[in-house]
């Protein structure tokens, strides 16, 4: 008899179907999945928290960047959007040094200048939050994929966001990153047919 978790990709080791996160020794994927993924976020400091690690994943494991959570929230302040735009350039440069993240001189400077980009939407709509969930009517696109290689890195709806969002003056936002986003913060709800979350989500 071949072994279950070969014969069912969902299947992680302790039993539980899951989107990802279910080869041994990714608890830490295993629980952002179960715990955050495809969760609605309306907190801006989530919302700017989130957008900064996926930032900061591009060309890495999402793995990679949820374990250095902790030194992000460090480095930036608790992701403090108003003490994060007034960080100085010298503060920037001393975070290349700084183990705990991503040690990128164009993702590190992004930081500041999403957290700059983030103060003026607040001119103009009020928060973060008002203006994303704004793009989905304030609910959540709710897909039903048949398994995760029909997940989309990307549509035209995180294509239209991501393009405003670069007018709007923010940068590593292009339209897999803010597509990733977008799952991670429950604007879209991911989770396909099968895996536990989304039975449990939908009851």
């Amino acid at each position: 008899m071949m072994d279950q978790q070969n014969d069912d990709p969902l299947m992680s080791a302790d039993g539980v179907r899951r989107c990802f996160g279910t080869a041994a020794g990714q608890h830490v994927l295993a629980r952002y999945h179960d715990e955050e993924w495809g969760v609605p976020v309306h907190d801006d400091r989530h919302l700017f928290e989130m957008l900064t690690l996926e930032g900061a994943q591009a060309g890495l494991s999402w793995d990679v960047v949820l374990r250095k959570r902790a030194g992000y929230r460090a480095a930036f302040h608790d992701f403090d959007v108003e003490r994060v735009a007034a960080m100085e350039d010298s503060a920037l440069l001393d975070l290349r040094n700084d183990p705990g993240i991503v040690r990128n001189r164009m993702k590190i400077a992004s930081v500041r200048s999403n957290a700059e980009a983030i103060l003026a939407l607040r001119q103009t709509h009020g928060s973060l939050d008002a203006y994303l969930w704004g793009f989905v009517d304030g609910q959540p696109v709710i897909n039903c994929f048949a398994s995760t290689s029909d997940v989309p890195a990307s549509t035209p709806l995180s294509d239209q966001l991501s393009k405003d969002m670069k007018r709007r003056g923010f940068s590593f936002v292009g339209s897999t990153i803010i597509y990733a986003f977008m799952q991670g913060i429950g604007m879209v709800n991911d989770h396909v047919d099968g895996c536990w979350r989304r039975s449990n989500m939908a009851r």
